[in-house]
């Protein structure tokens, strides 16, 4: 794909991460942005959360679906073009978000079960609220999830997180700001480059997503949600026990390339019925190198948990 260089008026305000209806609803954590596309069964997508996560992540995925689904995408608080506010964010904002539009998509679509496919760090959001709201997904999509990397015991007390209070406290100061000045550099057009090679493990990456990402940095309080994410805030410390309490089917997708390839503790729930594991030759997120084989799979495994439902 063509490089694209950045100019410095990248400051402008945000435009839309998706080709598609764009909806806001009011939620506990602020104002929640909705792309919306397409017609049938309904999917929900979520993105993964880092320091310029936005919808813009999976907007391959988007577009295929809408061939034959009514998909929805959302810009989870903080981030994209949902409302950021001047504050620390947590699991709880996160879930309480996905939840809201999940419940506005099936408002939408009474009678219909809805999928939901999440990315990353948001694997263990919609694995919670599976757990804590069993009929609110028919089954789970859960690309390169986190909680999975071998020697690592998460099975700390219901609710528990990895949150570091002090280096929380640290970044988010008065004075130096230091979390801003942190974000700024982490923000940088080479660093985001730098990052998603990291994450695609080569050095082609999709440059549309790049250019994205650099541009959210622009938006006021943009570090804040990223702040609490480098304090571990958005991390549970129980996803273990969250994780073998799933009872809906769920598939797991990851690479083979990039920083995010050790999931040693997929064996807690490899062999359960109602998980499904599928390894593709790519980077973390696998749609945007090889959609045809991706959304093959998706669909197989999607067929299958029809049959079982």
């Amino acid at each position: 794909m063509r490089r694209i260089a950045y100019h410095g008026d990248m400051n402008q305000a945000l435009p839309p991460a998706l080709s598609a209806d764009l909806h806001t609803l009011s939620a506990a954590a602020g104002r929640i942005a909705v792309y919306a596309g397409g017609s049938g069964p309904p999917v929900l997508l979520v993105h993964s959360i880092n320091a310029l996560a936005s919808a813009a992540e999976v907007r391959p995925l988007f577009e295929a679906l809408r061939q034959d689904h009514s998909v929805y995408a959302i810009d989870l608080p903080g981030y994209g073009l949902s409302e950021r506010l001047p504050r620390a964010y947590t699991v709880g904002d996160m879930c309480a978000a996905i939840r809201h539009v999940a419940l506005w998509v099936a408002q939408r679509h009474p009678g219909l079960p809805l999928q939901v496919l999440s990315v990353s760090l948001s694997c263990e959001f919609v694995a919670r609220l599976a757990q804590e709201t069993p009929n609110l997904f028919s089954s789970l999509a859960l690309v390169s999830p986190t909680g999975f990397r071998g020697g690592q015991t998460l099975r700390q007390p219901a609710g528990s997180t990895l949150f570091m209070p002090g280096f929380d406290r640290f970044l988010r100061r008065p004075g130096p700001g230091w979390g801003r000045f942190l974000f700024r550099q982490l923000s940088r057009p080479s660093v985001v480059r730098y990052f998603l090679r990291r994450t695609w493990g080569g050095q082609q990456i999709d440059e549309t997503l790049w250019a994205y990402a650099v541009r959210t940095a622009r938006v006021p309080n943009a570090e804040q949600a990223p702040l609490s994410f480098l304090s571990g805030g958005l991390f549970s410390a129980d996803m273990h026990t969250v994780y073998e309490s799933l009872r809906l089917p769920v598939w797991v997708v990851h690479g083979t390339r990039g920083d995010f390839t050790d999931y040693r503790a997929l064996d807690l729930v490899r062999d359960r019925s109602n998980w499904q594991v599928t390894v593709m030759e790519a980077g973390a997120m696998p749609y945007f190198e090889d959609l045809g084989a991706f959304m093959a799979a998706y669909r197989a495994i999607l067929g299958q948990f029809a049959k079982c439902a």
